[in-house]
């Protein structure tokens, strides 16, 4: 057994019984209360999910087990000579709220280097579609494909205890994690690079071996690290999340909860906007000429904007009040790295203009750039200009933090997950409309 799944053991024994008493002795406490709005609009704001991988703090941001993003940046070990952490430490993190050593970090990172042989037959299936197919379809559909391999099935098939559900649910997350870098970047050299594939480098960690199978140089591989940390969790009630969770509470196997998580990632209202808002931008910049605008000029095109009923893309956020730490330590990257960048420079006159034009507006709760304001930029600086690609990105990192999620929904017995739904007819009589 790994150091990481014994340790992980423990921390879930000792756990259970929190879980247990809450249930026993205090399930009828009411937590909140629902509006008609609540319950006609997508359920936002309803506390009815329970995570401790995550918290979505409305001014400071996404904490990862409590760490804020610059806390989990600073804390965490990093990769010999670089700024950013490894990826398998943040993991670690993930999945036990303990900042992890170095022998902890390597002992992940050698379970990943032996899980992350991807067989053959996946390559095959991805290159039966269509070459024009949403490399989406191909990541989901890649991922499905590999559920043959489930250690949770087996064993379930075979007769297992409730209370050992989390452990081949462990292994089948730590074998996905493993292959998933693989697995997308060989989507993006089928697709776009004419079918040049580039073999894993087991030498590397996570984050530079994806960064080497993309075929680009330094320091994209910091980039791989700190884009697949900033987007790997997000409370669970996000679509991506949720849906994993969903599917998960049903007992099906990892494999097609990643799988679901991506279509949910796809839609143009979750995992799109980052490529939504770059294209915007690069339109927006077209318009004036390639010119980088003063601040002035940009002042009056926000305005302008706004007043014909359009959005600025790339600002507010469902619960934050505040720039999303997510997109300040993007820009920090960019700030230290690509200055230059003439992208970046419109998108730091618009950073710095764009908040008080809403403030003063007055129609934003929250008038500050979120993460998909930034992220494109930098994969577009390092020569990754496939829109299309963006979202699998996403994809890769998002899996850490559902799975992470989703091995602790089954070692605590989380039931499946059945909210109870009410006529339309039932509301206006709560509301008191008479007909």
């Amino acid at each position: 057994m790994s150091l990481l799944k014994k340790h992980l053991s423990e921390k879930i024994e000792s756990w259970r019984p929190r879980t247990r008493k809450l249930l026993k002795e205090y399930g009828d406490v009411k937590v909140g209360e629902v509006s008609i709005s609540q319950v006609i609009g997508g359920a936002r704001g309803v506390k009815c999910l329970t995570t401790d991988i995550s918290y979505l703090d409305p001014f400071e941001g996404i904490r990862f087990r409590g760490y804020t993003i610059p806390e989990t940046l600073e804390k965490l070990p990093k990769v010999p000579g670089s700024e950013m952490p490894y990826v398998e430490g943040f993991f670690y993190l993930l999945l036990t709220g303990e900042i992890p050593g170095n022998e902890d970090v390597k002992d992940v990172a050698e379970e990943f280097n032996k899980r992350q042989h991807v067989p053959k037959y996946v390559f095959d299936v991805i290159r039966t579609l269509p070459k024009d197919s949403h490399p989406m379809v191909m990541f989901s559909t890649a991922i499905l494909s590999l559920e043959r391999e489930s250690e949770f099935v087996k064993e379930y098939s075979a007769g297992l205890s409730k209370m050992d559900l989390w452990k081949p649910t462990y292994e089948d997350a730590m074998n996905l994690l493993a292959k998933l870098p693989q697995i997308a970047a060989f989507i993006y050299r089928y697709k776009y690079k004419d079918d040049e594939i580039i073999k894993p480098d087991t030498s590397l960690d996570l984050g530079g071996n994806f960064a080497h199978m993309m075929g680009i140089d330094k320091p994209y591989d910091e980039v791989a690290r700190l884009y697949f940390i900033l987007h790997s969790d997000h409370e669970s009630g996000n679509v991506s999340a949720h849906t994993g969770h969903l599917v998960a509470s049903a007992l099906s196997d990892v494999y097609y909860s990643i799988s679901a998580m991506i279509g949910g990632l796809a839609g143009p209202l979750h995992g799109l906007a980052n490529e939504e808002v770059l294209r915007w931008i690069q339109g927006v910049m077209e318009k004036m000429g390639g010119k980088i605008p003063t601040e002035e000029e940009m002042k009056k095109f926000v305005w302008d904007t706004l007043n014909s009923g359009q959005v600025i893309p790339g600002f507010g956020h469902a619960v934050l009040r505040k720039t999303d730490p997510r997109y300040q330590a993007q820009r920090d990257f960019c700030l230290k790295h690509l200055p230059d960048d003439p992208i970046f420079k419109f998108v730091d006159v618009l950073y710095k203009v764009t908040p008080p034009i809403l403030q003063e507006q007055g129609k934003a709760k929250n008038p500050w750039p979120n993460v998909d304001a930034q992220s494109g930029v930098i994969q577009w600086h390092y020569g990754l200009t496939e829109y299309d690609y963006y979202t699998v990105l996403f994809g890769v990192g998002r899996a850490f933090g559902v799975l992470a999620n989703i091995i602790w929904d089954r070692a605590l017995g989380y039931p499946i997950e059945r909210p109870k739904s009410i006529t339309t007819a039932m509301l206006e009589e709560v509301a008191g409309i008479k007909k």
